[in-house]
């Protein structure tokens, strides 16, 4: 009986102790602990956001789900100069089966998205995947080279769109921002804002790119650039790069030189421009002070095309064309876009000083063509 007791007296001490040791470790045991946090978090996390950031989540949210990824099939062919020019904003090499990516964005409910030409030329397959209707199948409308612009259509009704707005009230300093597919990273938002307007960069005839720090890298080509607002006033299409990637210098078409070449793709699938006939070169001090003008704008007649619009108004190699249709010429480029956005057979005021007197002329516009006659 008495060795029975110390048995059960034995047991009994083990089981306390057991019983001692399991509460301790269940104590130790790091996934129950309850200890405060050694962090510190806000006393208010629901705190509002300043109104000048708040905009752009907004913005962000109202606009992604207009903006596409565009992607390509082409045949086989090697690099264009023009892809080597603005570093194809796509990924893919020149293989027998391209594949590329770029950006875009609708402008219509009923399926008319804009891009880049270079985003598209050439291409078998285009397919467009929106943020929230998935992928849809895309036919070129038509493309203008000379601006690197081109129209897609897709099949469908109710798409989100995004407003186009007024590029010309833009200034540099105001705040932007880029949405596209850098990268092949869909739906990608950037903020920065305007540097510069009215750069010449060598692409085309019509270079008045707007300037932007706005991060835009290979894929955000043909994405909208987008004010504050919510409108779009430019349309992503180069970057200045010496690693192919952002350095902050990136350039965007005025979307108000986009407008009048969408409205002619849509209705023709084809840009007609207007021709004058001559050559310019921008007005210098000497010429300032020869032709005793008021001011240091206006563009200098180099040449006078024979049988031309130009030629048969009379202008002459020397004269300082400083208005065109009422309006003030401010430099060669200017004199150009204005030109060209007249239709042809459009009768016109062009003035010019010669010898010291202005004169004004009626020029009948003639239509440009590649080889003009």
């Amino acid at each position: 009986m008495r060795r029975w007791l110390i048995v059960v007296g034995a047991a009994l001490v083990a089981l306390v102790l057991v019983g001692v040791l399991s509460v301790d470790v269940k104590l130790q045991n790091p996934l129950v602990a309850t200890g405060k946090p050694f962090w510190e978090t806000p006393r208010d996390p629901q705190t509002p956001l300043p109104d000048a950031l708040v905009i752009w989540v907004r913005l962000a949210r109202e606009v992604k789900p207009a903006v596409v990824n565009v992607s390509v099939t082409a045949g086989g062919r090697g690099m264009t100069p023009g892809e080597e020019f603005f570093r194809r904003f796509f990924e893919g090499a020149p293989e027998r089966r391209r594949q590329s990516l770029g950006s875009g964005f609708a402008i219509s409910p009923d399926g008319y998205v804009v891009t880049n030409n270079h985003v598209v030329e050439n291409a078998s397959e285009i397919s467009v995947r929106f943020a929230k209707l998935g992928e849809r199948q895309a036919r070129v409308v038509g493309t203008d080279t000379k601006t690197d612009i081109a129209l897609l259509k897709v099949e469908a009704n109710g798409i989100p769109v995004i407003p186009l707005g007024d590029s010309d009230l833009l200034e540099v300093g105001e705040a932007v921002m880029a949405v596209g597919n850098p990268f092949g990273l869909e739906q990608t938002v950037t903020t920065g804002i305007v540097s510069a307007k009215e750069r010449f960069i060598g692409s085309g005839p019509y270079d008045d790119f707007i300037q932007t720090d706005t991060s835009i890298n290979p894929g955000n080509s043909g994405g909208p650039l987008v004010d504050a607002r919510g409108a779009v006033v430019g349309i992503n299409t180069a970057i200045f790069s010496q690693t192919g990637g952002s350095v902050g210098i990136g350039f965007a078409i005025p979307i108000n030189l986009a407008k009048d070449v969408l409205l002619q793709l849509r209705d023709s699938g084809r840009v007609v421009r207007g021709y004058l006939g001559v050559s310019v070169v921008p007005v210098t001090e000497d010429v300032l002070k020869a032709r005793r003008l008021p001011a240091r704008q206006g563009a200098v007649v180099a040449e006078v095309s024979g049988r031309s619009p130009a030629a048969t108004a009379g202008l002459q190699a020397g004269d300082v064309i400083v208005a065109f249709g009422g309006r003030d010429v401010t430099d060669p480029l200017d004199l150009t876009r204005r030109v060209a956005q007249t239709a042809p057979g459009t009768r016109t005021d062009v003035t010019v000083v010669r010898d010291g007197a202005r004169r004004t002329v009626q020029v009948t516009v003639g239509q440009l063509r590649d080889r003009p006659e």
